[in-house]
């Protein structure tokens, strides 16, 4: 039988497989919603782009400190239950904003950040692999793809409730206008931002209470992989992984990945910003019109995703991962050498080229590795970090120089992910599985 005769998910898994995919939505959502507050943050508390950049550093550091015990956590119980304890932390994170918008302080609102995102490193750590055991393993890079291309429709909703809902409804007054005011009065605007920063994420906190309540209540499949009787063999699984050369090249291939993504949504309210600005908007509308290109970025990456998910039928993952990853290096060179209408046009285009990274190095990197695709699936949640250190140096080059410039990170990224597609393609060729 072909693989285009196997079902890409069986009948009888559709309900599981739909609440699990909404939990891509519901992450999607979380990590687009937050990226344009790293500009925020900037305008709400008049603190340069490195220091604001810490929003990331909190909301990816979470990935990474918790994807090995998320993984531990899931290899000992089940998939279900690390969905579980995600849902959970997410729901907590969210509702810390209302004591963290009470206290007029930055930090707070890290540590909201960073439980948030333990939440969503249990979610990553149990989902992906979770779909990826649910069906035969000739469609699971199929699979991956189609509940993967649901996480952009969250992200979409994300950056639309920044934008609307946020960047908006802030107070209009520019960075150096706010800093010209009398404290009292400085105090008094911070506070009402802030406030306009809480809205979305106290809500989004309800909403993933309920998601708890239908998971909980709904009998999951077994996964394959899950509740064989087998100890946690952790120092055997870690062996297994690191002689596995697609593995570990898939774990440094992710975090360039991670990296260039973050970079690249965060940013795109700085550059539209100046590119705007240059043509002699005020820096609030600026940055609101801004915004409208991010959510132009997610919607050609949500299309793009979906048809990646058709084209990985015929194409190899790893030659179709290093075309796009060439293309998103062409795209760079007018980001950064040409600038105004035609970067930031080119900046939107980028998204078309990363739709299908994310899932496809997933899916090469845990080709076989059966039991150990749990463990394994936290070394590349971990690599997310690297979604948590880029857009700091991404940052630190805006203070320094200028944004355009800046985007030569996310270039020098996808020179890495062509090089992990080429190799892919070239060491471990397969057609529509990976």
């Amino acid at each position: 039988m072909s693989n285009t005769k196997i079902p890409v998910v069986p009948s009888k898994l559709i309900v599981p497989f739909i609440l699990i995919t909404f939990c891509f939505a519901l992450w999607g959502f979380a990590n687009d919603i937050t990226n344009p507050l790293v500009a925020a943050f900037g305008r709400i508390f008049n603190q340069s782009q490195t220091v604001s950049s810490f929003t990331q550093v909190a909301f990816y550091g979470g990935y990474c400190f918790m994807a090995i015990p998320a993984a531990l956590f899931i290899k000992k119980y089940t998939y279900k239950s690390g969905i579980l304890l995600g849902l959970a932390l997410y729901a907590i994170g969210g509702l810390i904003f209302i004591p963290a918008a009470s206290t007029g302080l930055f930090w707070p609102f890290l540590l909201a950040f960073f439980i948030l995102t333990c939440g969503l490193s249990f979610l990553e750590t149990s989902a992906n692999p979770y779909i990826l055991s649910m069906g035969e393993e000739a469609t699971s890079t199929q699979r991956l793809n189609l509940a993967q291309a649901f996480n952009p429709i969250g992200s979409i909703t994300g950056a639309w409730v920044a934008k609307e809902f946020i960047l908006a409804k802030m107070n209009k007054l520019s960075t150096d206008e706010r800093a010209a005011l009398p404290v009292e009065k400085f105090d008094a605007i911070k506070m009402a931002d802030l406030q306009v920063v809480k809205a979305p994420y106290v809500i989004i906190g309800f909403v993933i209470a309920i998601m708890f309540v239908l998971i909980l209540i709904k009998k999951m499949p077994k996964s394959k992989e899950a509740d064989t009787g087998k100890g946690l063999d952790i120092k055997g699984t870690v062996n297994r992984l690191l002689s596995n050369i697609r593995y570990k090249e898939g774990v440094i291939a992710q975090a360039f990945y991670v990296g260039a993504q973050i970079c690249v949504w965060t940013y795109t309210i700085q550059y539209g910003t100046s590119v705007f600005m240059e043509q002699g908007m005020i820096e609030a509308d600026a940055t609101t019109a801004a915004g409208s290109y991010t959510i132009y970025a997610l919607i050609i990456f949500a299309i793009s995703r979906f048809v990646c998910t058709f084209l990985l039928k015929y194409l190899t993952p790893g030659s179709l991962l290093m075309y796009l990853a060439l293309a998103g290096i062409a795209f760079c060179i007018p980001v950064i050498f040409v600038g105004g209408t035609v970067g930031l046009y080119s900046l939107v285009a980028i998204s078309a080229c990363m739709s299908l990274m994310f899932p496809t190095i997933y899916g090469i990197a845990l080709k076989g590795v059966g039991d150990d695709a749990k463990l394994g699936a936290a070394g590349l949640v971990m690599a997310i970090g690297g979604g948590a250190l880029l857009p700091y140096l991404q940052a630190y080059i805006i203070d320094n120089f200028n944004v355009y410039v800046s985007y030569i990170l996310p270039l020098i990224c996808f020179v890495v992910i062509a090089i992990y597609g080429y190799r892919s393609y070239k060491k471990y060729p397969f057609k529509g599985i990976a």
